[in-house]
């Protein structure tokens, strides 16, 4: 295992530890790393964009071994966008440079009165002047420190959306790749510019021979499995304008295959690409580079436009042509913004604005009609450099709900600070409802519903590895085998799949595959039990860290329309859902009323340290506070501008 590298911005001093193998064998890498030094590293209630916070960048023990997918850094804070655990991982190079250096993970703490960025050459690690890289969008800086330090390098960089703490802002990894969750506001309060590394050192196996055999077959299986080779190689994410109902308008309906515009349909992007990429150790070219070849952007070319850009700045903003969604995911990439957040929160924007809630008078005159694809092109702009209205949304969907009022939040379709939308009662409900960051679909959702896997998923249900029959059952295993994908640093798939999320599925009873790997790999034994017992120790950790921030189950909401909410109808879903919510949460060992994890289930997973930090919160169930969103601040007192992406 590689080493921890920390950096103390306050005091510009960076040293090593080297890594405790029972905190190895417990938490793996990546996601569970991290969300443990979250836990014991962050006091609750602190201000996310004050010194107090911390930021985690992890791999798993995979990362740079050379089996296929495993190419994912995890980036972990205390969210800045929603005020509660906010993690996320980006895939390109920078997991396996960071790997080849040395390091498993890189804990950030303190701010920096001067701005800086993090150099790394294997043992060499030094703080350097950043001042002459302030302003610059997240695509010239990487050039910049391509130029410095030579081009066989990765580089994690934040924009003009992160030194102006736009709340949603990211970290971007190689230009096109985002951890997103307000990460690069974090580390935009920080004054740390971005991250340059360079590794050349051998990563080593505990059995290299049959590690070799194991990852050959799993690099086989993406290599010859329709599904990898004639869906997620030639459309990538895009193939799910047709399958995975898009929303409308901010979420005024959900589109079928039929009702997806022409012009965003997975085959209408074919006439903009250039060509198709993966990341680092992948074989699967899911990523598309693209070239807008005619009108007022002709020439501009990027990359790895997905589905979530297509759908949350395009169709759930009202707009359906395609040139203005690429535009935005080149600015979204550039000013460092994460695309999702972006989206809902414009969108929720433009639905008040229809309904009167804003008028032109708060937007400065901007139009935020449905079909005005410049003015939104423009809010963009506005909303990295925190200009005007853009200061507003700036804030994020639920915060400016919140800063508002006069029924905004009615309109903001959002569990603990995140949106995926309304859903009824059910597993995609239930999923975004217990994701431990938020509305989320990469939580476990996709796996539970099986929507992805045509033929790989009725095998697994008929071999009997998955438990259909329960919902709650299914969603619990989904959530644990999607831990345990972060924490070993893969990649779930652009198109989210059980082939993807757990190495040799196909071929192994559910985890024993990942076990084997996970024994050549360290030389550590590992089982199903053990395997999914480190997954919930995370996961019940992470709701553990939530619960500090003041989260209970009334946080896990199921959101509703205005027109349904206080219905007959409204109200059996909300029914359904609780009954849902209640025996997920005893099926987890955690309190029904509260959602608290019990002392019980903490101490048998060896989280006893845990408990004793809850044990003040349990007697009054808001002892740390009640969540109300992230610690904000006076729209006045933000920092702004800069140069224009």
């Amino acid at each position: 295992m590689g080493n921890v590298l920390r950096v103390d911005l306050s005091t510009q001093k960076v040293s090593t530890e080297e890594p405790d193998p029972a905190v190895c064998r417990e938490y793996i890498g990546g996601r569970g790393f991290n969300s443990r030094t979250l836990f014991r590293e962050i006091r609750p209630g602190i201000d996310p964009l004050g010194p107090e916070n911390v930021v985690c960048l992890a791999t798993g023990p995979f990362t740079a071994s050379g089996l296929t997918s495993c190419s994912r850094v995890e980036v972990s804070t205390l969210s800045p966008y929603s005020g509660i655990l906010g993690d996320g991982n980006a895939g390109g190079s920078f997991a396996h440079f960071l790997k080849k250096a040395g390091y498993d993970q890189i804990i950030i703490s303190g701010k920096s009165k001067v701005p800086l960025y993090l150099w790394i050459e294997d043992e060499h690690v030094e703080l350097r002047d950043a001042s002459d890289l302030m302003g610059l969008n997240t695509w010239k800086t990487t050039d910049t420190l391509y130029e410095r330090h030579g081009k066989d390098i990765s580089v994690a960089a934040i924009g003009q959306g992160g030194e102006n703490l736009v709340r949603f802002a990211t970290l971007m990894f190689d230009k096109y790749n985002s951890a997103a969750r307000g990460s690069g506001a974090v580390l935009g309060s920080k004054k740390l510019k971005a991250i340059a590394v360079r590794g050349r050192k051998n990563v080593s196996l505990a059995d290299p021979d049959e590690f070799r055999d194991l990852a050959r077959a799993d690099r086989d299986f993406f290599l010859n499995d329709p599904f990898q080779k004639e869906v997620v190689a030639v459309y990538g994410s895009h193939i799910g304008m047709l399958h995975w109902g898009p929303g409308f308008r901010n979420y005024e309906k959900y589109l079928s295959e039929t009702d997806v515009p022409d012009t965003l349909k997975p085959e209408a992007w074919k006439q903009f690409e250039t060509g198709r990429s993966a990341c680092r150790s992948c074989v699967v070219p899911c990523k598309n580079s693209f070239k807008i070849p005619e009108g007022e952007y002709e020439g501009e070319v990027g990359k790895a436009l997905e589905y979530e850009c297509i759908f949350c700045l395009g169709t759930n903003c009202g707009i359906t042509d395609p040139v203005p969604i690429m535009v935005q995911e080149n600015l979204a990439d550039k000013y460092g913004i994460c695309v999702i957040a972006l989206g809902n929160a414009i969108a929720m924007a433009k639905d008040l604005y229809m309904r009167g809630i804003l008028t032109d008078r708060d937007t400065g005159g901007l139009s935020l009609d449905w079909e005005d694809a410049e003015s939104q092109i423009e809010l963009v702009h506005r909303t990295a450099l925190r200009q005007g209205f853009g200061n507003l949304v700036a804030e994020g969907m639920y915060s400016m709900a919140k800063i508002l009022g006069n029924k905004a939040m009615d309109y903001c379709y959002h569990v603990k600070g995140l949106s995926r939308g309304p859903y009824p009662a059910g597993v995609f409900g239930l999923a975004h409802a217990t994701s431990t960051r938020g509305a989320d679909h990469l939580r476990g959702r996709s796996w539970a519903y099986g929507e992805n896997d045509p033929s790989l998923w009725p095998e697994l249900v008929k071999k009997g590895y998955i438990p259909v029959e329960d919902e709650v059952k299914t969603l619990i295993l989904s959530e644990e085998v999607t831990t345990l994908t972060d924490m070993i640093g893969r990649c779930k798939g652009a198109v989210n799949n059980w082939g993807s999320a757990v190495p040799l599925v196909f071929k192994y009873p559910l985890l024993e595959g990942l076990a084997k790997l996970l024994r050549a790999a360290t030389g550590t034994e590992f089982s199903e039990e053990t395997l999914k017992n480190a997954a919930d120790r995370v996961y019940l950790m992470e709701m553990a860290f939530n619960v500090r921030q003041g989260i209970l189950i009334e946080h896990a909401r199921l959101p509703l329309k205005p027109g349904l909410a206080g219905t007959p109808k409204g109200d059996l879903e909300l029914a359904k859902h609780k009954a849902m919510l209640e025996r997920y949460h005893i099926l987890r060992g955690c309190d029904p009323e509260t959602g608290i994890p019990t002392r019980e289930k903490l101490e048998s997973l060896g989280l006893g340290f845990v408990a004793d930090e809850l044990a003040e919160g349990t007697e009054n169930p808001c002892g740390f506070g009640k969540w109300e969103g992230p610690v904000l601040w006076g729209l006045e007192t933000y920092p702004k501008g800069t140069l224009r992406a």
